[in-house]
């Protein structure tokens, strides 16, 4: 399968992209690179074929002879969609939209969305599933509800719209990203020995690592298609439910020497959710989520050593992507659209 992944630069893309060529696919990325030399140096980086483009400008033409797309890309947190809503929506949900029907016109016959738990939003403390009502609190997850909608309504036979609403992600990838919150925590542990909760440590989140969010994302690029069209599967594991002020146990036991710190305000987060994963869990059997937030946070604290991170680093614009497009806004490289003043 001739499969082009979207955002292939990116946190997850950079694990996604060498698995799917592991399972025996051809891989085109596409990325705009706002994160370049954004790296964790102790962590090798597979090459994959790509060209440099912005999602907001594919033709279908460009799409040809592919059989599936992978859509990663997007403007990807909470932070970034408060900078710019509008933003938000156009990179996220227009694009998407022009992505999808580029390739339906092209002949691309599957379409693999990366969605968000996240639209669930406040939720009640009984685990979710893909009937509960929608809540998104952000902009940027109502972008992922608007896309899943319209996607649902693009999809014909022939034409296979498939939305993984993802659990939180973590996880070590070469482009590293901290403004997670097992990343952060096991950040903050490693360099200054706190695990920092900002919270009063109430909310729950789902968590995924990355390489199961891939490995969700190749079998349903390799489902049949009367099993995926048009629908939307939350991913992740029910046992992978957490509460913050347990995954700030789990990293102080994980980072020796470490101890929790509710460093904010003490206010419960709105953002509450558990989620519900049966659905995923009976249409793919055989689907192997192997990570738990234990294995994870062990995987990052290693990761962090064996790259010396300092503090410094840690909260510098390198790995925190708001932080990075606001460096790349002030020094004049991106205009006020997000796009590249020069060829990059």
């Amino acid at each position: 399968m001739k499969i082009l992944l979207t955002g292939h630069h990116g946190y997850i893309g950079s694990v996604c992209g060498p698995l799917l060529a592991e399972a025996g696919h051809e891989v085109l990325g596409l990325d705009t690179l706002f994160y370049r030399d954004c790296d964790l140096t102790s962590v090798m980086a597979p090459s994959t074929a790509s060209m440099l483009l912005d999602v907001r400008d594919v033709q279908p033409e460009q799409l040809q002879d592919f059989d599936a797309v992978v859509h990663l890309a997007a403007l990807s947190n909470d932070p970034i969609g408060d900078l710019s809503p509008e933003l938000t929506r156009e990179i996220n949900f227009a694009a998407t939209v022009s992505l999808a029907r580029a390739a339906r016109e092209a002949g691309v016959s599957r379409f693999v969305f990366s969605s968000s738990c996240s639209m669930y939003g406040a939720a009640s403390d009984e685990a979710v599933d893909e009937s509960a009502p929608l809540k998104p609190l952000s902009a940027y997850a109502e972008s992922k509800v608007r896309s899943e909608e319209a996607l649902a309504e693009l999809a014909e036979p022939g034409f296979a719209t498939v939305s993984l609403r993802n659990a939180t992600a973590y996880g070590v990838s070469p482009r590293l990203r901290v403004d997670l919150v097992l990343n952060n925590l096991v950040g903050w542990a490693h360099t200054t020995g706190r695990v920092k909760i900002m919270s009063d440590g109430t909310p729950w989140r789902p968590l995924i690592h990355i390489e199961d969010i891939s490995r969700a994302a190749l079998a349903a690029l390799e489902a049949p298609e009367e099993l995926i069209r048009g629908e939307a599967f939350n991913v992740g594991r029910d046992s992978e439910n957490y509460q913050v002020r347990q995954l700030g146990d789990i990293v102080q036991d994980v980072v020796p020497g470490s101890e929790v710190e509710y460093a904010g305000t003490g206010d419960p987060d709105p953002r509450s959710y558990r989620v519900n994963f049966g659905k995923l869990a009976r249409v793919f059997p055989d689907v192997q989520l192997l990570w738990t937030a234990r294995t994870g946070a062990e995987e990052l604290a290693a990761a962090y050593t064996a790259s010396g991170l300092t503090l410094e680093e840690f909260e510098s614009d390198r790995f925190i992507r708001l932080k990075r497009l606001r460096v790349l806004l002030d020094r004049g490289e991106l205009d006020s659209s997000l796009r590249w003043r020069e060829a990059a």
